[in-house]
C-alpha cells in the first residue's frame, strides 16, 4: 500500500483527526503534515506541504481537507504532476483512481460525514488505475502541464 501524507485547513481539521485514526486502525502507512488545532489557516500552504512530497515520493497519496474541499482541490492541481480529485462519494473516488490515476483525495469537511469520509478514502486506496484508453488522455493532460507551467502568465 502506498503511503499518505494527509493535511486540512481549520475548516477540515475535525474530519483529518477522522481519517488519521481510520488510517492508523487499517495499518496504512501516513503522515499527518498538520494543522494539529482548529486555528485559522490558508489552505494553499497545506496543499503545497501534501504536493511537494507526494511529488517527491512515487508510492505515496497526498490526501486533503478544507471546508468544501474545493479551494484545497484547486490549490493542489496548480502544482506539476499532481492530479488532485475531489470526492464526495465511492464512484467518484473509484472514477478519479480507475479513470484519472488520481494521486491525491480532496474533501470536505463540512459537506461529507465521517463514515462516508471513511468509505471514500478506503476506496480511493484500494482502486488501481485501469490504463489503456485513459492513459492516453493523461499522456495529453502531461503535455498540457508542460505547455501552461512552463508559460508565462
Amino acid at each position: 500500500m502506498k503511503k499518505i501524507f494527509i493535511g486540512a485547513d481549520h475548516g477540515g481539521f475535525e474530519l483529518k483527526i477522522e481519517l488519521c485514526d481510520y488510517l492508523t486502525t487499517q495499518f496504512v502507512e501516513f503522515e499527518d503534515l498538520g494543522i494539529y488545532s482548529s486555528d485559522s489557516v490558508d489552505y494553499p500552504d497545506i496543499a503545497s506541504k501534501v504536493c511537494n512530497l507526494v511529488n517527491k515520493d512515487n508510492n505515496s497519496f497526498g490526501v486533503l481537507i478544507c471546508g468544501t474541499g474545493v479551494g484545497i482541490s484547486i490549490a493542489a492541481n496548480k502544482h506539476r504532476n499532481i492530479r488532485a480529485a475531489l470526492c464526495h462519494d465511492t464512484y467518484t473516488a473509484k472514477m478519479a483512481r480507475a479513470h484519472n490515476d488520481a494521486n491525491v483525495l480532496c474533501m470536505g469537511g463540512r459537506i461529507i460525514g465521517k463514515e462516508v469520509a471513511k468509505e471514500i478514502l478506503s476506496v480511493f486506496l484500494n482502486v488501481d488505475f485501469e490504463g489503456g484508453r485513459h492513459k492516453r488522455r493523461l499522456d495529453k493532460i502531461t503535455e498540457l502541464e508542460k505547455t501552461e507551467f512552463n508559460s508565462p502568465v
